[in-house]
């Protein structure tokens, strides 16, 4: 049989719909009212490890609210930047617009310039925690049902295991398997995701 390429599509554009909360739930909750307007405080700072997803909130919340002023990764930003995130705060405070912002530590913890770190902590702060194994299983199964695709537990446990652990990663190989398992007319099993995998070596993970 002509073996078929696994084609990976880009994945989906981070909203506040496809976001995993997990363990983040309070979190997506604070992030969802502040992208409507209905805001108990017009600062949010979202905090964790890479991979936690705060970034993803962050775009998500743009994309919902174009007008939110949003600053990631905080402790990148240069003297010039700061000083837009500080006036950009008091703004928010002044009722005058809505801040969210990231980083990779608490604000107190920020190499930023003290009054910045202390305008950070002002509004509602987030430490946001990494999906677990078992988010990410949930996850795929629920995307799995939305597409009409019987996902079994020992491929689940294959691709949770043997390739990149990002959720991202996740979402696009489950959409390309369906294709391909559509394409081949035939049953997604684990023989099948393997044959399919080799064809996309670049996302197996490194033994």
């Amino acid at each position: 049989m002509r073996k078929l390429p696994l084609e990976i599509s880009l994945p989906a554009a981070p909203s506040l719909d496809n976001f995993v909360a997990g363990a983040n739930a309070e979190a997506l909750a604070a992030v969802r009212a502040l992208a409507a307007g209905q805001r108990p405080e017009a600062v949010v700072y979202l905090w964790g490890e890479r991979g936690s997803g705060r970034s993803h909130l962050l775009r998500a919340a743009t994309r919902a609210n174009p007008g939110l002023v949003a600053a990631d990764d905080v402790e990148t930003l240069d003297a010039t930047a700061q000083q837009a995130l500080f006036n950009a705060i008091n703004a928010a405070r002044d009722g005058q617009t809505a801040v969210i912002a990231t980083g990779g530590a608490p604000p107190a913890q920020l190499a930023l310039r003290e009054d910045l770190r202390s305008r950070l902590a002002w509004g509602l702060v987030y430490q946001l925690r990494a999906p677990s194994d078992a988010d990410k299983a949930a996850h795929l199964r629920a995307e799995a049902a939305r597409r009409g695709l019987r996902l079994p537990e020992e491929v689940l446990g294959y691709l949770l295991t043997h390739l990149p652990r990002d959720l991202a990663s996740l979402n696009a190989v489950l959409d390309a398997l369906d294709r391909y398992s559509l394409a081949s007319k035939r049953a997604l099993t684990l023989p099948l995701v393997k044959e399919a995998l080799q064809n996309a070596p670049s996302l197996q993970k490194a033994p």
